[in-house]
């Protein structure tokens, strides 16, 4: 095989040669720039956490400095616990229903929109009922 020149070591480890196996010391270097970047990483993370967690204690004065202003009490946070801890081992999705299913409520709801319009149509039947006996006078 012929031997490229790669004039960058890390051109070298991008398309890595089939005749060199890396020395120890590549190995070495690239750990701990590695182990530098995710220090970087977390660095930067716990600042930007920070960052929020100052804005929103800001944020917050301002609320309660108009809460005071205006005499409006805090609402009281009910669920600092978790509200899915009642839930374990259960889905957060629904079951889906079948298609049987389906078709067996849509019945539902027809029947009680059928329902509904034969309750009206006998309320309005007994109304005109009362009204033809009140004027029809039988001796």
């Amino acid at each position: 095989m012929v031997k490229q020149f790669y004039p960058d070591k890390s051109l070298k480890r991008a398309v890595g040669t089939e005749d060199e196996g890396g020395t120890s010391e590549d190995k070495d270097a690239a750990d701990e720039e590695e182990q530098e970047r995710l220090e970087a990483l977390r660095e930067a993370e716990e600042r930007r956490q920070e960052k929020h967690r100052k804005m929103e204690e800001e944020r917050e004065k301002m609320r309660q400095e108009i809460r005071d202003k205006y005499g409006i009490k805090k609402k009281e946070e009910v669920q600092e616990q978790d509200p899915f801890a009642d839930m374990e081992g259960s889905s957060l999705n629904r079951k889906r229903k079948t298609p049987a299913e389906l078709a067996a409520e849509a019945e539902a709801e027809d029947q009680d929109e059928f329902t509904k319009l034969k309750n009206s149509l006998e309320t309005q039947v007994t109304e005109l009922k009362t009204q033809i006996e009140g004027k029809c006078n039988l001796q």
